[in-house]
């Protein structure tokens, strides 16, 4: 078994230590993944991309780490990495992925590129986003896999790829955007700040092979008893002072949503894990202070909620309330008198009267504002009103969202008609919560975009004449693998769906 797994690992080139994953079988293990890229086709070579993934690789074995190494991964090979990654992992791991090579920063989000990824420039971000990795889809896959610890780590602060003269450059940055809304369980580092680049050298005569940042991190990870955020706070520190000597401004910056410690080379040197008195925020990562939400103090008062659901017809609202109720009444907020909204005919067995009327109606065009509703509740007594936020995109993604979600198995259907054909009308129908669709033929890797009609928030689930809704596939295609990128950002499961489960008619 170990002789086939290592043939996989092989024919990805992938570089893995594969006596790493001789470990007996438990629930927390560590797995790594690092990559490397240098041999860049289209935009600028890099010189120590790869010598960044091998030293990280053989500071990540030293500490126990089960090792992947990948070198200079075009797209395919770099899904297919991923992949194999993800089989790797077992719930409970602590997982860390480690990247040298270019990113890119578009509208907020980071892009790790690929050796094959094409030159572009302005006004094709879209095709940097098509041939590249999303960083957080790699959060997202860790988190489906529900890891213990998520580590990532990014030395891909380099100057902008697309950048050459005579042309303007693809609208974005080569400097790598903040990665604030990590769940929790993930740390991450990156090489240096936003809109910093990061220095593979100090001088033409630093021979060390490594990064500035990769030679000073590998080197902390190993000091024993220094948990994650002081081998973070101290890169930090000595990366920002050997930068100054050259007069540049390097700073590496880290978040942390870390319940506990974590200590990678042992416990601190009195067996105790306690983090030491946090600096304050300002020089914890270079960050905002981040708000926490409080429990409303009022805790006696039961607030309602309401979920929404969008037709043909307009939007449908449905509060829930957590006492009996006598009677409903609502309005927008300062807009005319409340408005009962009737009873149905169904008894309420705690009150044994008359239910009232749960939801309320609202046109296709209604916009963004605050629904105030109030209710009687058992003794007869008026509470409220209730603010209640109404706004129509994100109520209109998060109910198409969960559509997709329970009904995954309707995403794509097979016609045998004058060939073999894919049709894809479900993931059309509830576009407005989607992405990016990526879709795989005969192959469990999505390497492919599938283009989706473009959202119509006045008429979400249109589906109009000319509307491609379906591809023609060769008559041999076995399978179809399947992978969302939603509208957050989150990443679903791959699905598979067999052609041998198609209609004749």
């Amino acid at each position: 078994m170990m002789r086939r797994f290592s043939r996989i690992l092989a024919a990805l080139g992938l570089a893995a230590s594969l006596s790493g994953f001789a470990l007996p079988a438990h629930a927390e293990k560590r797995v790594a993944l690092v990559v490397g890229n240098n041999d860049y086709k289209n935009v600028p070579k890099l010189l120590k991309a790869v010598n960044d993934a091998r030293t990280m690789g053989d500071t990540l074995k030293q500490l126990g780490f089960a090792v992947m190494v990948a070198e200079n991964q075009n797209r395919q090979q770099f899904s297919e990495t991923l992949l194999a990654f993800d089989r790797a992992i077992e719930p409970g791991d602590t997982a860390f992925f480690f990247y040298a090579g270019h990113g890119f920063e578009i509208a907020g989000q980071n892009y790790l590129l690929p050796t094959d990824v094409p030159a572009a420039t302005e006004g094709q971000e879209e095709l940097v986003r098509d041939a590249s990795i999303l960083a957080d889809r790699i959060v997202e896959r860790l988190q489906n896999k529900k890891v213990r610890t998520s580590i990532l780590v990014f030395d891909a602060c380099r100057n902008n790829p697309f950048e050459r003269a005579g042309t303007r450059a693809v609208a974005g940055g080569g400097g790598l955007a903040p990665m604030t809304q990590l769940p929790e369980g993930v740390f991450s580092v990156f090489s240096a700040g936003p809109r910093q680049t990061a220095l593979d050298r100090l001088s033409n005569d630093d021979a060390n092979p490594n990064s500035v940042f990769t030679r000073t991190f590998a080197r902390e990870l190993l000091q024993p008893g220094e948990n994650l955020v002081q081998v973070a706070q101290r890169t930090r520190r000595l990366v920002s002072e050997m930068a100054d000597t050259v007069k540049h401004r390097q700073v590496p910056v880290y978040f942390d949503q870390m319940v506990d410690d974590v200590f990678l080379s042992g416990l601190a040197k009195d067996g105790a894990a306690t983090r030491p008195a946090d600096p304050p925020p300002q020089k914890l990562a270079a960050l905002p202070p981040v708000s926490v939400p409080r429990v409303p103090r009022e805790e006696t008062t039961n607030a309602p909620i309401a979920s929404f659901s969008r037709h043909n017809g307009g939007w449908s609202v449905v509060f829930s309330f957590a006492d009996p109720t006598l009677g409903i009444s609502w309005r927008m907020a300062g807009n005319g008198d409340f408005r009962e909204t009737g009873f149905i005919d169904t008894l309420d067995p705690r009150t044994r009267k008359r239910m009232p009327n749960p939801s309320i109606e609202l046109p296709p065009d209604a916009q963004a504002g605050t629904i105030e509703v109030r209710y009687v509740d058992a003794s007869g007594d008026m509470q409220g009103p209730f603010p209640i936020r109404f706004d129509p995109e994100a109520a209109l993604i998060r109910d198409q969202r969960k559509i997709l979600d329970m009904t995954a198995t309707s995403w794509l259907s097979f016609r045998e008609f004058n060939g073999l054909l894919v049709y894809y009308t479900h993931l059309v129908s509830y576009r407005c919560a989607i992405r990016e669709v990526r879709i795989g033929i005969d192959t469990a890797v999505p390497n492919q975009v599938l283009k989706m009609p473009t959202c119509d928030m006045r008429d979400p689930g249109a589906i109009t004449a000319g509307m491609p809704l379906y591809m023609k596939l060769a008559p041999a295609t076995q399978f179809i693998s399947v992978e969302l990128t939603y509208r957050d950002g989150s990443v679903s499961e791959i699905k598979s769906f067999r052609t041998a489960n198609r209609s004749n008619n």
